[in-house]
């Protein structure tokens, strides 16, 4: 990871939606209204954390337990 740039940390799409307390669906429309950027390969569609909450703006996402890493 460079100096100054952020790696970025790409979860699945049920994942996302967990994360921001929304349907998959949800986050599909995000996708395609260019909300959010679709990262991964067909079928397998991931996004990135730190976006996601960056959309999510005054949204209160729910709390995500990061021990499990």
């Amino acid at each position: 990871m460079s100096a100054g740039v952020a790696e970025r940390r790409l979860v699945p799409t049920e994942l996302a939606a967990l994360a921001a307390g929304v349907k998959p669906e949800t986050i599909r429309k995000w996708a395609s209204r260019g909300k959010l950027t679709r990262y991964g390969r067909p079928g397998r569609a991931e996004y990135d954390l730190a976006e996601l909450l960056a959309v999510l703006g005054g949204r209160q996402p729910l709390p995500v337990d990061t021990a499990a890493r």
